[in-house]
């Protein structure tokens, strides 16, 4: 399936996540696209939200957060610095819940196959084309 949205804030892109997440299970990769300010982390926090789970931020410099509530467990990837093997930062040991990748173009080489695709395109200050498949 393939959609677009358009979304005229940042609660707008929460919301979009929100709904996007009924449909997650465990063992889901989803690969986020976007640059810099693009609303990834907002989506995101709009996905932890529908399973109970409050308190989001972008691991920039973790690399990887780990979320949990009895709804859900969620490893919330960032691969904007990453430039070596999966193996080195564990990536592999995270496999009994949902993956969500920022920044997935950074690792596309490296054979991670995707559930699902968010790609978020920054219009204007308010404005963001999101477009999930």
């Amino acid at each position: 399936m393939h959609r677009w949205y358009n979304s005229g804030s940042t609660a707008e892109t929460e919301t979009l996540g929100r709904e996007f997440a009924a449909g997650l299970v465990r063992g889901d990769i989803v690969a986020f696209y976007g640059g810099l300010g693009a609303g990834k982390t907002a989506f995101i926090r709009g996905v932890c939200g529908y399973f109970g789970i409050k308190e989001v931020s972008s691991p920039t410099f973790t690399i990887v957060n780990e979320y949990e509530s009895e709804a859900a467990k969620i490893y919330h990837f960032d691969m904007y610095r990453i430039t070596a093997d999966l193996e080195s930062i564990g990536f592999f040991d995270y496999t009994d819940g949902i993956i969500l990748i920022e920044w997935f173009e950074n690792i596309e080489s490296f054979g991670i196959t995707p559930t699902h695709t968010v790609r978020i395109e920054y219009i204007d200050e308010n404005t963001r084309r999101v477009e999930i498949t």
